[in-house]
């Protein structure tokens, strides 16, 4: 799954957000991603890719920081031995 999708998919499911409006300049705040709802994404993007998302990191304001943020993770991740 993309990681696009996933935000897509999880803003739809968890607020109503219309997935034609979750795009890369997407402010989050703008789509109703309050700081609890940041953290339950952040959780989600952690199980379903099997990633870790370190507390050291730069809070996502857009969509398109959400996306940087996963890929760079999932990068990472396959990338390793």
């Amino acid at each position: 799954m993309q990681s696009t999708e996933l935000i897509r998919q999880f803003l739809h499911e968890r607020l109503g957000a219309d997935p034609a409006l979750v795009v890369n300049d997407a402010v989050l705040a703008d789509l109703g991603v309050d700081s609890l709802m940041l953290a339950e994404l952040m959780f989600e993007a952690e199980d379903r890719l099997g990633i870790s998302i370190g507390s050291n990191v730069t809070v996502p304001k857009t969509v398109g920081d959400m996306v940087t943020l996963i890929d760079s993770l999932q990068a990472a991740k396959a990338a390793r031995p």
